[in-house]
């Protein structure tokens, strides 16, 4: 069996080669034209000395080079390393040595950290910087060089070789990079596809940053697996993306929580809406059911909900209209995939009844190949078959399952278990909070107290960290009312739009004093 990713792009310029594939300020690319361009650059790369099986490094913004780019990667038999749009050159150099990357790709704005992050790993550079020619048509400097002949098919693929390999936050230390297959990644793209219904006629709007799983998978692959058109915003903003929304008549918008609370800030101010919005994607992080409910009233539109990691390719478990929508859950495993919940102390996979609190765990196809160069890594988080995710989660009678939280966001409060996200949707429906993270702090009689950092509505007036604490303590049990509350003027959030919790913690760890004190 031969399979490579870049045919989902190859095929949509088969059948729809005059639709218009990508949208990005100006530059709109058919699929005709950026089959070409992708077809092109590959022939590039191949004349560089990239071979099938080399890892080459992509460091781009949200932009029409991005899909180039990484169709042009696929293409040549190559293996795809996305890197972060916001990290460090020297947290670039870092992924590009450690994956053994060929090359590195990059361009306009990341192009300064790009030339110090290869210079620092001592990769080869390519400058796939675009133009607009004369005609209008956007081109590739280096590819118009002709250094190598454009391909007319990607090269051939087993489905179990690497198309890509996606390096995690590292939030418990250096990034891992996690190895996804051609069919890890073909299954899951067609999967989402069909999750969403997406069709020829739909506008996505590309805001999820094409470097994560999310944005890759379930925008702009699965887009282009329906031949639909992506409408790519460089930087996210809410009144960016409500105007694009607009002028672009966009009819599924995919984001994180942090997106839709945002939105929902822009649309306060703006009485203006979407004409054409049929439905909406939520991932990444819990959408606190406030936010659900107050976007689908604002946006008259349904928002579906799900999970996934990185190592699912990402998809695991989504709302999805055959089994109908419960707000406050993740859904249903999607189509080949099983999700379940074991015991999470455990050293082996010893599965729990429903109902009862657990560790998520998932196996099917969309489970990756293991993280590179690290056995021990792998070992420890794919156990009998399962992958362990480090969520907490619990599975109804009826097959929803629920994410409760991670374990390492745990808070334990003088032995008790606290869930953050318990604690989250409730205070979300306080009329002065805009946004909540629930974080534990060091404390010497408890063990642990319960934090509440909130974004407040500015409209709302002076609000008290005692009213916050009153209004919490009448509605959650003893052990789980936050004693602690910081405001603060906007979250620190991470490249793929998750607030950073370790944060923080790390921020007021060492300063209570700044915070409302423990009231017993």
């Amino acid at each position: 069996m031969s399979l490579n990713l870049a045919d989902v792009l190859a095929e949509s310029a088969q059948r729809f080669p005059d639709r218009t594939a990508v949208i990005g300020g100006a530059v709109r690319l058919t699929y005709r034209q950026l089959w070409d361009d992708a077809r092109r650059w590959a022939g590039l790369l191949r004349g560089l000395g990239v071979r099938p099986g080399d890892r080459v490094g992509v460091l781009l913004p949200n932009v029409p080079d991005f899909p180039r780019a990484y169709y042009a990667v696929a293409a040549a038999g190559a293996v795809v390393v996305p890197l972060h749009a916001l990290a460090t050159p020297e947290e670039t150099a870092y992924v590009l040595s450690h994956s053994r990357a060929s090359h590195l790709v990059s361009g306009g704005v990341l192009w300064q950290n790009a030339v110090t992050a290869a210079h620092l790993a001592g990769v080869p550079l390519v400058d796939i910087e675009t133009q607009l020619s004369a005609e209008g048509q956007a081109v590739g400097c280096l590819a118009a060089a002709a250094v190598g002949d454009s391909l007319d098919w990607p090269v051939p693929r087993e489905p179990d070789d690497l198309a890509a390999v996606l390096y995690t936050s590292g939030t418990t230390g250096r990034p891992k990079g996690a190895m996804l297959t051609h069919l890890n990644l073909l299954l899951n793209t067609s999967v989402s596809r069909d999750l969403f219904g997406l069709r020829s006629d739909d506008v996505v709007l590309g805001c999820l940053p094409l470097f994560h799983t999310f944005g890759q998978t379930c925008a702009m692959n699965a887009a282009f697996r329906a031949g639909a058109t992506l409408a790519l915003m460089a930087r996210f903003s809410g009144q960016a993306a409500l105007d694009l929304l607009i002028s672009e008549e966009v009819t599924v918008f995919m984001g994180v929580p942090t997106m839709y609370v945002t939105l929902l800030e822009t649309a306060r101010n703006d009485e203006r809406r979407p004409g054409h919005l049929r439905l909406a994607v939520s991932g990444g992080a819990s959408l606190p059911v406030a936010v659900l409910e107050r976007f689908e009233e604002a946006f008259a539109t349904k928002i579906y909900e799900g999970y996934g990691l990185t190592e699912t390719s990402p998809v695991a478990a989504f709302n999805q209209p055959d089994f109908g929508c419960r707000p406050g859950t993740v859904g249903h495993p999607v189509w080949g995939v099983r999700v379940a919940v074991a015991a999470p102390e455990s050293d082996q996979i010893e599965l729990l009844p429903d109902g009862t609190a657990g560790e998520i765990v998932i196996r099917g196809h969309n489970v990756f190949a293991g993280y590179l160069d690290d056995p021990d890594a792998t070992a420890v988080t794919v156990v009998d078959g399962w992958l362990r995710t480090g969520d907490i989660g619990v599975r109804d009678a009826d097959g929803f399952i629920s994410i409760v939280d991670r374990k390492k966001d745990l808070v334990i409060r003088g032995g008790f278990n606290v869930y953050p996200r318990e604690v989250e949707e409730v205070l979300s429906r306080h009329p002065a909070v805009v946004q909540v993270a629930v974080i534990g702090l060091p404390d010497p009689t408890y063990g642990e107290e319960v934090c509440a950092v909130i974004v407040a509505d500015q409209q709302a007036g002076v609000v008290q960290p005692e009213e916050i604490v009153t209004w919490a303590k009448e509605r959650l049990g003893r052990h789980k009312y936050p004693r602690l509350v910081e405001f603060v003027e906007q979250m620190p959030i991470g490249p793929s739009g998750k607030v950073l919790k370790r944060e923080l913690r790390d921020r007021y760890a060492d300063a209570p004093g700044a915070l409302t004190p423990p009231t017993g």
